[in-house]
C-alpha cells in the first residue's frame, strides 16, 4: 500500500493532537506562552491562542493578574494560576472544546503529539508521516480483511457480514471527514473515535 499524502498525515494529526488536550497541560504551549507573557508584563503572547473577540477579556484578566502577583510570593502562585485556568479554558471555548482542568506537567499527551512537537521543532514531517502511515493502515488492513472474512450465507452470517462492511465503511468515511475537517480542538473532540463500531443492527452504513 503506497504512503497516504502529507495532506491527509497532517489533518488526522491535528484531531488526534486535539483529543489528547495537548494545550491544557502545565507544560503544554498556551501555559508557556502566559508564563512568557507574565515574566515579561506583555499580553501579546498569550493574545494569539484565543479568538479576537476574546481579546478583552484576557487583557483584562493579565492586568488583574500583574496587579495581584506584585502583592507577595503566596498572591503571585495564586494569581498566575488562575491566570494559566482562565486563558486555557478560554483559548478552549474558541475552539469548541470543553475544558476539564489543568493537567499536570509531564503528561504524557501519547505518540501523536509527541511527533507532531517533533516535526515542529525540527521542520520535517517523516516522522508524523511514518507514525500515522503504519496506524492507518493497521486499521484499513484490520478492518477490510474482517469484510473480507465474512462470507455471506444464513441469515446470521449475512448479518455478521453486513455488521464487518458497516464498520469498513465507516472507518474509510471516518478518515475522509478528518481529511477535510478544519482540525479544530471541538470539531475534532465531537468525533472522538476516527474508527468506527459496527451498530447493534445493520445498516447501509452511510450517513
Amino acid at each position: 500500500m503506497r504512503p497516504l499524502i502529507p495532506t491527509l498525515t497532517l489533518i488526522l494529526l491535528c484531531a488526534a493532537a486535539s483529543l489528547r488536550a495537548h494545550c491544557d497541560s502545565m507544560d503544554g504551549p498556551v501555559v508557556k506562552a502566559a508564563e512568557e507573557a507574565l515574566a515579561s508584563g506583555r499580553v501579546d503572547p498569550v493574545l494569539i491562542w484565543v479568538q479576537p473577540g476574546d481579546d478583552a477579556a484576557i487583557r483584562a484578566a493579565f492586568a488583574q493578574t500583574l496587579t495581584v502577583r506584585a502583592l507577595s510570593p503566596a498572591a503571585k502562585d495564586l494569581a498566575d494560576r488562575w491566570f494559566f485556568e482562565t486563558l486555557v479554558r478560554i483559548h478552549r471555548a474558541g475552539e469548541g472544546a470543553p475544558y476539564t482542568g489543568l493537567k499536570p506537567a509531564g503528561t504524557d499527551p501519547g505518540p501523536a503529539v509527541r511527533a507532531a512537537d517533533a516535526a515542529a521543532a525540527s521542520g520535517s514531517l517523516d516522522g508524523v508521516a511514518k507514525l500515522l502511515d503504519q496506524d492507518i493502515h493497521h486499521g484499513l488492513e484490520q478492518r477490510f480483511h474482517a469484510l473480507l472474512a465474512a462470507k455471506a450465507g444464513d441469515v446470521d452470517a449475512g448479518r455478521r457480514r453486513v455488521a464487518a462492511y458497516v464498520t469498513f465503511v465507516h472507518y474509510v468515511e471516518g478518515l475522509h471527514r478528518a481529511a477535510n475537517a478544519g482540525g479544530g480542538h471541538g470539531e475534532a473532540e465531537a468525533k472522538t473515535e476516527i474508527k468506527a463500531e459496527a451498530p447493534a443492527a445493520a445498516g447501509c452504513g452511510h450517513h
